[in-house]
């Protein structure tokens, strides 16, 4: 088989997950498939970059050289247990070479006490940097030929959008098989930066959370994998967060559509870009554990693999989320305000999780992430109030989202009245609904400590234990 393996943060965030990581790539190798991998950063290190990042901000430089000498430790330790020296040696060099970078980036930082979006990007990158030659380097010592490459060296190219660029997805394609295509197909194992890439002036930009997914399927797509791998530390994707409900299990099969809209109401093992370009391509995606190969997992491809008599698959919860409400009986048949309203939200680069319009159009709602919300609602009130048309604007920071997804939900009637009737017999009070045209999902807002209830007895409602 032609395969692409992405490995996240959590299954290499320890010596014992790195080693399991090389032995599947290794296994696999030997068994004569072609394998092209695909890293995150190193556990929570890109937590820890953004962290040095505000603080070099702040003139913290301190802070910054006791930061950039834990990184160096951690990751020579995790060299420390390369058997093969000459493999060993030329990581550690790497390693050391990046940090010196590093720390003149974020001194440089710290003496002007500024950071641009650019600048930060750049810092972020370090993380999948640094994983990259020592996934090599671990390759090498087992005896396989192995070849890194940055995002950039690969030939992913993006827009100039820093923080959350777009890939310019024909072109990437064009240039990473050029660049990655050929010792791919020699049998070298190309390892991978995730996360990352270059705009069209070489500035290094970052894909945004989870980005090392949509590196994966965008080399997929220019290598003609048979199938993209993502490896993480759960079991495929869960039909609800087991953390708050124990009984969730994991969904065998799952269409592109129902994956999409899964992962962006928070499901935890995928990210929305990297189903959008397998799905272009009909490219199949696997979500493994790392620590359990052989265990349960799931499969999205175009077929949604529907359980006769379960119309929902799983149900997720966001927490992290404010309800935004534009009020005032002037926005009737103003739609300017509207056009004005969202312009802002352009403007603030703002992700609307949800909206909402009552037919009366005396008000807008919108769901929106917590942070920073306080920006935005200040915005919000120095350009739309004062007028005639708008008269309040109102914020509730106390809410989460609940939604449930599964294509059985289309075309089947009963399904609202099952979900509003499950949650108010919990006596949870729904601030805000909505169903897209698509019918793969019914999502609402209540109050935060109520979310959990809600997830619970529409799992219980749909035996979501049961269907998958």
């Amino acid at each position: 088989m032609r395969l692409v393996m992405k490995f996240g943060g959590s299954s290499i965030a320890s010596r014992e997950g790195f080693k399991q990581a090389c032995a599947i790539v290794e296994g696999h190798r030997k068994k004569g498939d072609l394998v092209a991998v695909v890293v995150s950063a190193l556990g929570d290190t890109t937590d820890r970059l953004v962290e040095a990042c505000d603080k070099a901000a702040g003139g913290d430089r301190k802070s910054v050289e006791a930061f950039l000498n834990s990184l160096q430790a951690e990751h020579m330790e995790t060299c420390s247990w390369i058997a093969e020296e000459d493999a060993r040696r030329k990581a550690e060099e790497a390693i050391s070479a990046m940090i010196g970078e590093l720390k003149e980036v974020l001194m440089g930082v710290a003496y002007i006490a500024e950071i641009t979006p650019r600048v930060r990007d750049y810092v972020l990158s370090f993380g999948e940097r640094l994983s990259a030659p020592l996934f090599k380097a671990a390759l090498e010592s087992e005896g396989l030929k192995s070849e890194w490459f940055t995002g950039k060296d690969a030939g992913i190219v993006t827009d100039s959008n820093f923080g959350n660029a777009k890939p310019l997805v024909e072109l990437t394609l064009h240039q990473v098989k050029l660049r990655v295509g050929k010792p791919y197909s020699e049998g070298v194992i190309p390892v991978v930066s995730g996360f990352i890439g270059a705009d069209q002036k070489g500035r290094i930009t970052t894909l945004g959370r989870g980005g090392s997914d949509l590196t994966a399927s965008l080399l997929g797509a220019a290598l003609d994998a048979d199938e993209v791998w993502l490896w993480t530390d759960v079991n495929g994707i869960m039909t609800a967060d087991p953390k708050v409900e124990p009984s969730a299990k994991t969904i065998s099969q799952l269409s592109y559509q129902e994956a999409m809209e899964m992962t962006f109401f928070g499901a935890k093992g995928i990210h929305p870009k990297a189903v959008e370009v397998a799905m272009d391509r009909g490219l199949p995606l696997r979500v493994k554990n790392t620590f359990n190969p052989e265990g349960p997992h799931t499969l999205i491809t175009r077929e949604a693999g529907v359980k006769t008599g379960f119309t929902a698959k799983a149900v997720s919860l966001i927490r992290e989320v404010a309800l935004i409400t534009v009020g005032g009986a002037g926005l009737a048949g103003a739609p300017e305000v509207a056009a004005e309203l969202f312009q802002i939200l352009s403007e603030k680069r703002t992700n609307i999780l949800m909206i909402s319009q009552g037919s009366s159009e005396a008000n807008i709602s919108f769901a929106v992430s917590r942070d920073p919300v306080d920006e935005l609602v200040s915005l919000l009130e120095m350009r739309l109030l004062g007028g005639k048309t708008v008269r309040q604007i109102d914020v509730e920071e106390d809410v989460c989202i609940v939604a449930l997804v599964g294509a059985g939900m289309k075309g089947t009637p009963g399904i609202a009245a099952r979900v509003f009737k499950a949650v108010a017999a919990e006596g949870v009070n729904i601030r805000m609904i909505a169903q897209g045209s698509s019918e793969l999902n019914i999502s609402f807002v209540v109050k935060r400590e109520d979310g959990p209830k809600a997830v619970k007895a529409l799992h219980r409602e749909f035996k979501l234990g049961e269907s998958s």
